[in-house]
């Protein structure tokens, strides 16, 4: 009888692995992304890697202004990662960072706007800081009520919903454009600074990043030593089995959603009133699909987020630097990034999955005595 034949590769689920494994696996990923982005320069550009590389490190901390930049950049990326890694964690695909950071951008420009000039700044950031989280917060509230009472695809909500803020942001743009005609709204209230957050220090950058900071030790807390944090954990493994044990999962996926736009609202927030002062359809910056990436890859956890979301923006940073020093065009230095990214993204799979291979099958030789 012929018998069937194992495959030749199949692969099959790791169990836990000891933490320092898994980060040798991605550091060795990270070696091997360097020398193939190496062997692409070379053929590509006739380059030298080591200084391209160089350039890269330069681009993010090669002077002062350069490094608080950076640091700005991160600490935004991983305020969008913060509000979406709780929905995420309980397999509620939010897609709708990037309109929920525009609601709160938009709210705390309406406030600037409209009462920059009539009440002073002791009362205006106060209600600025409440509207843009009450904004951010509707954003995210409307799919999660669609979801939980319907059960509407929330992929699909959310991401329409970033079409419908920046059609507002764009029609507000309009209302409001300085000088008319421009397509901008220009620097809100320049020249009394009404509506704008409070500078600490040199640069204008630092209250953004403690401000994160502080929201990542809450959002860790949160997410792993309450019972709210446990109980959208239970929700993300199984909904029977959270309504099994009395977990209300239609109040959780709204309580979640609401919590995720608010923090994307603060994003908003921070953009608008802290360091740009002005509003544009693009002031997000693509950032709301960016840090489903971030929170991904850091196992939605806000303090691994924190690694990851300085890995991208040193990325894109040094991808600009690349650019300008050696005239190339940016694509080159998205190619490269690729090329990082796509091991690390890989290594991932080494870590979850073991890959076997079919052991050679020894012949019986005919034996005759």
């Amino acid at each position: 009888m012929n018998k069937q034949k194992t495959p030749l590769v199949h692969i099959s689920k790791r169990k836990a692995m000891p933490w320092w494994s898994a980060w040798a696996i991605r550091a060795a990923a990270i070696v091997l992304a360097l020398l193939v982005s190496a062997v692409v320069t070379m053929l590509l550009t006739k380059q030298n890697p080591l200084e391209v590389y160089s350039t890269i490190w330069t681009g993010a901390f090669g002077t002062a202004r350069k490094t608080w930049i950076l640091a700005q950049g991160i600490a935004i990326l991983l305020c969008v990662s913060l509000a979406v890694a709780p929905a995420f964690r309980m397999r509620f695909w939010n897609l709708g960072a990037e309109g929920q950071v525009l609601a709160g951008g938009l709210a705390t420009a309406i406030c600037m706007i409209l009462l920059g000039d009539r009440i002073p700044n002791a009362a205006l950031i106060p209600i600025m800081i409440v509207c843009a989280i009450a904004a951010g917060a509707l954003w995210g509230l409307l799919p999660a009520v669609c979801k939980a009472k319907w059960g509407t695809n929330e992929t699909l909500f959310t991401l329409m919903m970033n079409y419908v803020a920046t059609q507002l942001v764009a029609y507000c743009v309009i209302v409001w454009e300085v000088p008319k005609g421009a397509g901008k709204i220009g620097i809100i209230n320049q020249s009394s600074e009404a509506g704008w957050l409070p500078q600490i220090g040199p640069y204008k950058y630092l209250l953004n990043i403690l401000v994160v900071l502080v929201l990542t030790v809450l959002m860790y807390v949160y997410l792993n030593y309450t019972k709210h944090g446990y109980e959208l954990s239970v929700v993300g493994e199984s909904e029977h089995t959270a309504r099994y044990v009395g977990i209300k999962v239609d109040r959780v996926i709204i309580r979640t959603m609401l919590l995720s736009g608010a923090i994307c609202g603060v994003a908003g927030l921070l953009l608008v009133g802290g360091t740009d002062h002005t509003i544009t359809t693009t002031i997000a910056g693509g950032r709301g699909f960016t840090a489903v990436m971030v929170a991904w890859l850091a196992k939605f956890n806000p303090i691994f987020m924190i690694f990851t979301s300085f890995l991208l923006v040193f990325l894109d940073r040094g991808a600009s630097e690349i650019s300008t020093k050696f005239m190339l065009n940016h694509s080159f230095g998205d190619i490269l990034t690729g090329i990082i990214l796509f091991f690390i993204i890989g290594s991932e799979f080494f870590i979850n999955y073991r890959i076997h291979f079919r052991k050679a099958e020894k012949k019986e030789a005919d034996t005759h005595v």
